[in-house]
């Protein structure tokens, strides 16, 4: 059986965008998409991340995801005017892999790319029995060039866009080829070229500020909301401080503890009872506050003082007669980890801890605690 190598390169240094590849995007580093889909990938048995960046290199490590190893880029192939060719022809030089092994390209600055992509891309390479493969992004748009000639149609039949069939244009998501076509070539296509179609919104390229504010709104849009809408949640839980509040501490003259909550993640719960979905408070802390509060929010379960809240939502679970699978939970700090790691839709406020940002699959809000963080999810899940 071939190995099939991810390539990931990652300079750092780059111009337009200081620290383009760890800068955030959607909540996490702008890394952290692609591995992540490689990771879940099981057709993809290894992923290196070529850098020259010890920032880059903590941050891919703090991931904790399989498969990840680090290649050292040199200086002299991490250049501005250094080409992708070049570190991947030093990677593989400095290696022993079979020229039948699968290498795939992946670049870091192509957020939308879903494992499903890589596994329906390769599919389609064995298929077509091509020798390498290039992602495209279909897109209708009517060409012309500076002599004022149309390039792609006619304009003097004007189709209309729905029946334009439109053109294929390079996205730089990823490429495949094997390991012995690209030392030959030394290119990342060669031979028969086949090409693997994604939507048009992947052709977005992140080289300026306003070209990340429209990414991110694709990103929520296309992947993101898509991944809220196909859950079947059934109960929603959350911790209170740093969640619900802004995990302050404020004491009146008297020296009585007060918490301030948000008016909108109160309506959040409102939202979600009318949706039939059951709701439930669990936190390690024992207040009158949270009590009243919850009482305030007609919340279906209140836990305080808990020292193991994995346990707890098992328990509420064997109540309602449901499975973890359609739980819900926001956290923010390292007693949330255990229970986040095992619900199905899991978030946390934009300010949360970076381990709890790091849990897989979690969804970072753009509200910090205690702003309306669950209102915000709620908004996106009803």
């Amino acid at each position: 059986m071939h190995k099939k190598i991810a390539f990931i390169p990652a300079r750092g240094g780059s111009k337009a965008i200081p620290g383009k590849n760890i800068k955030e995007f959607c909540g996490n580093p702008l890394i952290y998409w692609v591995t992540s889909a490689l990771s879940k990938c099981d057709i993809i048995d290894e992923i290196i991340v070529a850098t020259n960046s010890q920032e880059i290199k903590k941050t891919v490590l703090d991931f904790s995801l399989p498969k990840i190893h680090l290649f050292d880029r040199s200086s002299k192939n991490a250049k501005d005017n250094s080409s992708t060719e070049s570190v991947m022809l030093e990677f593989l030089n400095s290696v022993n892999l079979d020229e039948n092994d699968y290498f795939f390209l992946v670049q870091a600055t192509s957020p939308f790319t879903k494992k499903e992509d890589f596994e329906n891309a390769f599919n389609l390479f064995k298929e077509k029995k091509a020798d390498s493969l290039v992602s495209c992004a279909l897109f209708k748009r009517f060409l012309w060039n500076n002599k004022g000639n149309s390039i792609n149609y006619d304009y003097k039949d004007r189709p209309r866009r729905q029946d334009f069939e439109g053109n294929l244009i390079e996205n730089g998501a990823f490429y495949i080829n094997s390991v012995g076509n690209i030392l030959q070539h030394k290119n990342r296509l060669s031979g028969n070229i086949s090409t693997y179609i994604m939507p048009e919104y992947t052709a977005v390229e992140l080289d300026e500020e306003d070209d990340w504010i429209i990414a991110e709104q694709l990103m929520y849009k296309h992947i993101l909301q898509k991944k809220l809408n196909r859950l079947d949640i059934k109960l929603f839980l959350t911790d209170v401080d740093g969640v619900l509040t802004d995990a302050g501490m404020y004491y009146s003259e008297t020296g009585d503890e007060l918490k301030k909550f948000n008016t909108k993640d109160g309506k959040a719960f409102e939202l979600l009872r009318n949706a039939g979905i059951k709701t439930g408070i669990i936190t390690s802390e024992n207040t009158k506050i949270v009590e009243d509060r919850a009482k305030k929010l007609k919340v279906d379960y209140l836990y305080q003082g808990v020292k193991d809240k994995l346990a707890v939502a098992k328990e509420i679970c064997k109540k309602e007669n449901i499975t973890l699978k359609q739980v819900a939970y926001i956290g923010d700090d390292l007693n949330d980890y255990e229970l986040l790691q095992n619900v199905s839709l899991k978030a946390c406020p934009a300010d949360a801890v970076k381990k709890i940002k790091f849990t897989p699959n979690i969804i970072i809000l753009h509200a910090n605690g205690g702003q309306g963080v669950l209102r915000e999810l709620t908004d996106n899940l009803i």
